[in-house]
């Protein structure tokens, strides 16, 4: 299934970066790692999604830090996720024996570690062990030192300003024997041997912790996955996409605050070489909003409160200062900076921290917020008086803001317009909070939300429309499409059946499909970005099509487009935010919480649209939408 072939060679010396497909990524519900095929922690940022990486080779090499345990000599290499979770196992086979890498970042305790585990299962394997620690991103070279712990068991310690890592183990690099500043090791491990080590970091100012159990935190991790999996009850014909794309959203959910981050990574481009390089290690209040719905419909009604949580806190206060996204813990500083010492993944500058699009106004987001928090009330999730307060008020401003231009789902930095996306999510908005007043006897100003509400719908028949070529257009004045019109199929602006909504897209599969099943969100010579270059299909768009041919009865249709998205899963089951059809390769941030949740919910309309005609799928029953 995956773009690299299952008997891949480690090739870890040679100059072009490993491909982002490469990539398994591992979770603690605080943060997240990305380790290659050839078992380099490329990617870690500790303790936080967005706190500065310690290993960010991902970005440039491994002078930039990483912690690599591999076998060089490995002729075949494959990999799997143990059961339903992210305990990554990696075999490497090599001339002379075989060795199995265990790789887990332990829930639920609080601190952060990275376990590893090599075993030689037979014969014997020659090993290469390294670890480069480079805080602020690459940028700031540790004092390292051999400490004991409260055990009187020697460790290596890690020490820059805040930050701090312990590596312990059965065998511990020598200093300065790697090529990159760091400690490095080689050695031969015979059959039945085995190297435990774990990684773990702690503020600098605090004592080195108590060791971990690798074996015993690996088994148990490994068991808190596959349990929380199991809760979704989904065995439907993509059961293994819709498991592993579920985990994805769960493990890119910080456990602690409820905020959904829309992707591990930063800067990984949407156009290699090109400047279309985002952070997206934050949370986008309409990603988590889909992210949640998604969730609710698999029966994961925690998540939902714990999120809901996560709303009220970041966008207390005013709501003409509401943002489109927040950091983890609900910040709203989130300066954008470029990291001018890094080369960039594929040399692709610059590589960026913050994200400047947190200032644009996008009057789409209420609409997924609104959606996805009526979603929560028709599952049953209890409406507390100051969360519908808070829509109440959010509701009411978005009637004082919706008829001005704004820079669309796609934040476009060109000059904002009249989006027709933005606007019919503007209609979603008032929808639902109607809705909640019509059918859960919510108190509000219906009379008036139902007025805006008509307003804005004959806006968008009156501008968003274009009668001489039979579709909806991106904005006022456009003569072309782009692939978030495919959301008026999904949000219920028109029955799905409308004409006018089946000639929007085949109009949109006319202009922005370039392979089958695959779209871009809009074509870069039409749409005034504000950036150089272009980019490649956008993965979400894949499950929106086929989401909208479903909810329009072309079961076998949106099939054929799930087909394609499902096989386009790398062979450990994630999805990058797009994909390079003529090199196949994934493309952008990775694992992208958008791309999951979109074929999460695709499958949800594909496998209502098979029981709406009388084959139903092998499932347990779940939750339908409005």
């Amino acid at each position: 299934m995956g773009t690299v072939p299952d008997d891949a060679a480690v090739t870890d010396t040679t100059p072009v970066p490993t491909p982002i497909g490469d990539y398994a990524v591992l979770g603690d519900g605080r943060t997240a790692a990305l380790v290659s095929r050839a078992g380099s922690v490329d990617w870690l940022c500790p303790p936080r999604f967005d706190s500065p990486a310690c290993f960010a080779a991902l970005l440039g090499g491994p002078e930039h830090g990483r912690w690599l345990l591999t076998a060089p000599d490995a002729t075949r290499v494959t990999r799997r996720y143990l059961d339903d979770s992210f305990v990554l196992e990696t075999t490497f086979e090599t001339p002379t024996g075989t060795a199995v890498l265990l790789d887990a970042m332990p829930l639920g305790d609080g601190r952060c570690d990275l376990v590893r585990r090599l075993t030689a299962v037979r014969g014997s394997v020659r090993v290469r062990h390294e670890w480069v620690v480079r805080f602020g991103y690459g940028a700031v070279v540790p004092w390292v030192h051999r400490v004991a712990d409260a055990e009187g068991t020697e460790v290596i310690r890690a020490v820059a300003g805040p930050d701090s890592l312990v590596l312990r183990g059965d065998r511990l690099p020598r200093p300065g024997d790697g090529p990159h500043r760091g400690h490095a090791d080689a050695f031969t491990l015979t059959e039945g041997e085995t190297v435990e080590l774990s990684l773990t970091w702690v503020p600098s100012w605090a004592p080195v912790p108590r060791a971990p159990r690798p074996a015993h935190r690996v088994e148990v991790t490994e068991h808190q996955w596959a349990r929380w999996a199991r809760a979704a009850r989904y065995r439907g014909t993509y059961r293994d996409a819709v498991v592993r794309s579920l985990l994805v959203l769960r493990l890119l959910t910080d456990s602690e605050t409820g905020g959904i981050v829309a992707a591990a990574t930063t800067s990984l481009p949407e156009d290699p070489g090109g400047e279309r390089n985002w952070d997206y290690r934050y949370c986008w209040l309409r990603d988590a909003a889909m992210t949640l719905e998604a969730l609710l419909e698999h029966g994961y009604r925690h998540e939902a409160e714990a999120w809901r949580q996560w709303l009220l806190r970041a966008v207390a206060g005013d709501p003409a200062q509401v943002q489109i996204m927040y950091g983890v813990d609900g910040s709203r500083e989130l300066p954008e900076r470029t990291l001018d010492h890094l080369p960039g993944y594929a040399g692709s500058r610059p590589v960026r921290v913050g994200n400047a699009a947190v200032s644009q106004v996008q009057n789409d987001v209420l609409g997924e917020v609104m959606a996805a928090l009526h979603l929560a009330r028709a599952t049953g999730v209890a409406e507390g008086a100051d969360s519908w307060s808070l829509q109440t008020r959010l509701v009411d401003h978005l009637c004082a803001t919706w008829r001005r231009p704004d820079s669309g789902i796609w934040e476009v930095r060109g000059e904002p317009r009249h989006f027709t996306h933005s606007k019919v999510m503007a209609w979603v908005a008032l929808d639902r909070a109607v809705r909640g007043v019509e059918e859960h006897g919510l108190p509000g100003p219906v009379d008036r939300w139902r007025r805006e509400r008509d307003a804005v719908h004959a806006d968008v028949l009156a501008h968003g429309w274009d009668a001489e070529r039979g579709t909806f257009v991106q904005h006022h004045g456009a003569t072309h499409t782009d692939a978030s019109l495919l959301q008026l199929v999904l949000v219920g602006f028109l029955p799905p059946g409308d004409e006018r909504l089946v000639g929007t897209v085949a109009a949109i599969r006319a202009e922005l499909e370039v392979a089958p099943g695959l779209l871009l969100r809009y074509r870069t010579e039409r749409t005034d970005d504000g950036l150089h270059g272009s980019e490649h299909p956008f993965l979400a768009c894949s499950g929106w099509l086929a989401d909208a041919l479903a909810r329009q009865g072309d079961v076998d249709g949106a099939a054929a487009v799930l087909d394609v998205l499902d096989g386009l899963r790398t062979d450990v089951g994630l999805l990058a935010e797009e994909y390079d059809p003529v090199t196949g390769r994934m493309i952008g941030n990775v694992p992208q919480a958008l791309s999951h949740l979109a074929l999460v919910r695709a499958v949800h309309s594909h496998d209502e649209a098979l029981r709406r005609r009388g084959a139903p799928e092998p499932r347990a029953e779940t939750v339908g939408r409005a």
